[in-house]
């Protein structure tokens, strides 16, 4: 149904934790349905999903308890916890991801907020949530400073797929912890630096990505890219920026075009071989601008843009889902980490708060400053701009992905930055 109340509702369910943060609309869909089943089911009312006058009234009652998984409770919300307890090796077994909070699961979540220094509650809210897919969470697994057999034949793996520079010794140092970090972020792991079931599982697997720098990293390793692509004549002095953006790759496409490689715009081994070797052939020029970043999704937008706002537009209508990471269903960070992706930006998961601090970007603080191909952060909420004016996102209170303005006092309210992926 639609009606204003509706509106009220979702920001109450909003505001207590069991609707994902986003702007509210006074349609009553399928992810209002499931916050309020969430919240009857903490408040043990009857499950239906009807905001009836005993449901509305302990939604808007001043002692309504937050969201939070506990010890009882059953859903895909919990089967969503209990793996990513799993890959940090707080639950033993693939088996015991089973969508039942039991003892287990408690002793689990119990255990990984005292490693972590946090309240020891046994119950997952907000923030035990938060910290589970931060990258500052403590494992309970192979992690830094450990020493093994195991570790030393990932390490083994690593080198061969070009991540590790150093001699395999089976010591979980920092170089070792770099290189996980690295493949995770190549490979769509979240990036945690921890030999998880699922970091195990990739590296065992034919079909793990070697390294190479590409679109999106920045660091030192970019910075040395960048100036021997000036040697060459590739680059302008100018564009030594330590960020691999679009007129980065542009040159290294030329660069392995010009010196019989394959032009795929990474640096992996091959490249960087010839980048380094004595035979190089340098460019008649160097490369210039694809053209603004800014504007609109038409012509005065760059190729990246335009690339990410066609990937974003084929999924408007798909399926909201918490959690959802694509291709049929998303949550708003599901969503912006799938078409990053898509595009050639290798980009780790993250949350929307883990969204706040992500740095490896151009950071743009100044609302009126946004522009297409911008990933936008608020409170809760990550989108991806279109134009200085509409962005397409994952919509909780929607429930499918929608394009629409940024313009109301919402976004504006709850801003806390844009970070520009494509300079």
């Amino acid at each position: 149904m639609t009606d204003p109340r509706v509106a009220e509702l979702q920001a109450r369910l909003m505001e207590l934790g069991y609707m994902d943060s986003d702007e509210t609309t006074e349609y009553f869909g399928t992810m209002t349905k499931t916050a309020v089943v969430r919240f009857q089911r903490q408040h043990n009312l009857d499950q239906d999903g009807v905001v009836g006058q005993l449901t509305w009234d302990a939604i808007m009652a001043d002692d309504a308890q937050h969201y939070a998984l506990m010890n009882g409770t059953s859903g895909d919300d919990v089967k969503e916890i209990q793996q990513r307890l799993y890959e940090l090796g707080y639950l033993d077994s693939s088996s015991q991801v089973t969508g039942y909070f039991g003892d287990l699961t408690e002793q689990a979540v119990k255990k990984l907020q005292e490693l972590n220094k946090i309240k020891v509650d046994g119950k997952v809210g907000a923030e035990t949530f938060n910290l589970l897919y931060s990258d500052s969470v403590t494992p309970n697994y192979y992690s830094y400073g450990e020493e093994s057999e195991a570790v030393k034949k990932y390490q083994k793996r690593l080198k061969d797929l070009g991540y590790l520079t150093t001699e395999p010794d089976g010591k979980y140092g920092k170089d070792t912890l770099a290189a996980i970090r690295q493949f995770q972020s190549r490979n769509n792991l979240v990036v945690d630096g921890y030999l998880g079931p699922s970091t195990r599982r990739a590296l065992d697997s034919s079909s793990a990505r070697p390294n190479a720098i590409s679109l999106g990293d920045s660091g030192d390793a970019v910075t040395r890219v960048q100036t021997l692509l000036y040697e060459y004549n590739y680059l302008k002095k100018s564009h030594i920026t330590g960020y691999f953006g679009e007129i980065t790759e542009k040159a290294v496409k030329l660069f392995q075009k010009n010196n019989g490689l394959t032009a795929d715009g990474d640096v992996g081994r091959k490249t960087m071989n010839a980048l380094t070797g004595d035979k190089v052939v340098k460019a008649k020029s160097p490369v210039t601008s694809g053209g603004s970043s800014g504007g609109s999704s038409g012509s005065g937008a760059s190729s990246g843009v335009q690339k990410l706002i066609e990937v974003a537009k084929s999924k408007l209508g798909t399926k909201y889902v918490t959690g959802g990471k694509g291709p049929s269903k998303f949550d708003c960070s599901g969503f912006v980490y799938w078409c990053l992706n898509q595009v050639g930006v290798k980009q780790s998961y993250l949350t929307s708060y883990g969204w706040r601090t992500v740095g490896k970007y151009t950071k743009i603080t100044d609302f009126s400053k946004i522009r297409a191909g911008d990933i936008i952060v608020v409170k809760g909420h990550v989108a991806i701009a279109v134009s200085k004016t509409q962005v397409i996102d994952a919509s909780s209170s929607n429930g499918k992905v929608v394009q629409r303005s940024f313009q109301s006092n919402w976004w504006k309210r709850n801003f806390i930055c844009a970070w520009r992926i494509f300079d």
